[in-house]
């Protein structure tokens, strides 16, 4: 496909407080944009480093980049308000998170896919890399089946149609149709939207060939709070849409319970069996891992298992028992509509 047959698009990249990632991440970008037609809408949701300046900074040569504030701070309102705010000509909305960078001729293959596929959104495998010692047990613990539960988007394998991925490009007009994502959600906003999507008969295909590199928390303090996070949004999109966890969903809260019968080990020592099974899986994975990557660091990777899917069963059951009031999907969206 030449140059001259890909539409406009726009490319929507929420920040907040990101000046570790963002020059990378905007560079990376910008290196793919010279020959395409395109608009990067840089939305910032209040930051208190130095993101705006590294921003301005890149927009000064760079005409393509526009800083636009977010006074609602939220990922899910930015890429919302960035569909407002698109060129006229766009046609194509694609969301490049500023935690993630991007491979040579990622939005092109994005574009491809979704005009070739006739899907009204591209999803794309994530890639987890770390720099430091626990950054890169962190990494390596979300990239295996230990910490993804073989979650379709966390893994490299053929390109398909699918119900869920890392979101990457959409059919601006189909995605300004469902009302774009529900700004009420913290996080598993994305998952909420597939949602929608599939039952407006619309169609995810994951395109394989346009795999992102995704930098993760460094520490397990952070990491603990994302997912206690990532399960409250995943409680929320459940009981909004009356949907079933899956087998690796539910797991964490089986866990978890069993952490807590533990405590009661005192009454019957068997109950300190499950919990002791498990959390001896977790240290000999890491373990092996490090061993087998000589690294000595990713005997790190048993902790931060355990502090992933206990954080996302309290998220997730706190989500159930506490829910919050839910507020539509914001519905006027339209072109030019400020």
């Amino acid at each position: 496909m030449t140059h001259a047959m890909l539409p406009f698009f726009t490319i929507v990249v929420p920040v907040l407080d990101e000046e570790r990632y963002i020059r990378q991440s905007l560079l990376s970008l910008l290196e793919q944009v010279r020959t395409l037609q395109t608009e990067i809408l840089v939305m910032d949701g209040g930051s208190q480093d130095d993101t705006v300046a590294i921003v301005n900074e890149l927009a000064a040569s760079n005409p393509a980049v526009r800083l636009i504030m977010n006074p609602a701070r939220l990922q899910s309102a930015a890429c919302n308000l960035a569909a407002k705010l698109a060129d006229p000509r766009s046609r194509v909305l694609i969301r490049a998170d500023a935690h993630a960078g991007y491979p040579f001729n990622f939005l092109r293959t994005c574009l491809e896919a979704l005009l070739e596929s006739g899907a009204t959104s591209v999803v794309v495998p994530m890639r987890t890399v770390g720099d430091g010692a626990m950054q890169r047990a962190i990494a390596a613990t979300q990239n295996c089946r230990l910490g993804n539960g073989g979650s379709s988007h966390r893994r490299a394998g053929i390109s398909r149609f699918v119900d869920h991925g890392h979101h990457a490009a959409f059919d601006l007009g189909f995605f300004r149709s469902l009302g774009g994502y529900d700004s009420s959600f913290t996080h598993n906003e994305d998952a909420e939207l597939d949602v929608r999507t599939l039952r407006a008969g619309g169609r995810i295909w994951l395109c394989t060939d346009a795999m992102i590199d995704y930098y993760p928390r460094d520490s397990l303090r952070q990491l603990g709070r994302q997912y206690v996070r990532h399960g409250r949004g995943r409680a929320r999109t459940t009981a909004k849409h009356g949907l079933r966890l899956r087998l690796r969903q539910c797991l964490p809260i089986v866990i978890l319970a069993s952490v807590l019968c533990a405590s009661l080990v005192f009454v019957n020592p068997l109950l300190g069996l499950p919990v002791g099974l498990y959390l001896g899986a977790c240290v000999l994975w890491g373990a092996n891992e490090a061993v087998r990557r000589r690294d000595p660091a990713l005997l790190a990777m048993g902790p931060a298992a355990i502090v992933m899917h206990v954080a996302w069963a309290i998220g997730f059951l706190d989500g159930s028992v506490k829910p919050k009031q839910f507020r539509p999907a914001e519905q006027s969206i339209a072109q030019g509509d400020v």
